[in-house]
């Protein structure tokens, strides 16, 4: 994404791109951003269409950060160069990462099936939603976490190391490390 940043650094005005990445209100419709989740989906199509260690390469070209991974077809992400996994990472079938901020996940961290991860809220004034307003907070998970099948995350949510998620639980606060979300 840093080569989309160029251009409005040279009018001095943020692009709607450099407002979302640095936590400032944005604009989600904003052609730029529908190109990059349209480059994203497409490449998470590619994947999950014929999921091997070859068509792999079309999904992990956009993450930001990336060791040994497994990540099952039904995989999609909003821009994919905000998600940074550690080693050992596990994601069951359909997931799905909405990284309008960063995610990060630490080492051997294991996804259930349908395990959404949200960064993007929208304002709850229902003209600036239909102006497309979005705000972003990042998500951080841990080392050694365990996040049930179904379960949802919501914008600016810190999960500790080896906590563990329950199955379709929607998660709105900060989990402890070592300890147990179970809705």
């Amino acid at each position: 994404m840093a080569d989309c940043l160029n251009h409005s650094h040279e009018q001095g005005l943020l692009s709607e791109l450099e407002k979302m990445i640095s936590g400032q209100s944005f604009n989600s419709l904003d052609i730029e951003l529908r190109l990059l989740r349209e480059k994203a989906r497409l490449a998470c199509g590619k994947y999950n269409a014929h999921p091997s260690r070859g068509n792999f390469k079309h999904v992990s070209r956009l993450f930001n950060e990336f060791s040994s991974v497994v990540i099952e077809p039904g995989f999609q992400c909003d821009y994919g160069g905000q998600i940074s996994l550690g080693n050992n990472f596990y994601a069951n079938f359909n997931c799905v990462f909405l990284d309008s901020a960063p995610i990060t996940i630490g080492d051997d961290v294991m996804l259930g099936p349908g395990v959404h991860i949200y960064t993007v809220d929208h304002p709850r004034n229902a003209e600036a939603r239909r102006a497309g307003g979005c705000i972003a907070k990042p998500v951080i998970i841990g080392n050694g976490v365990w996040v049930g099948g179904g379960a949802k995350i919501l914008p600016g949510v810190i999960i500790g190391e080896n906590a563990i998620i329950g199955s379709n639980v929607v998660v709105t606060k900060n989990v402890a490390s070592n300890s147990k979300f179970l809705g």
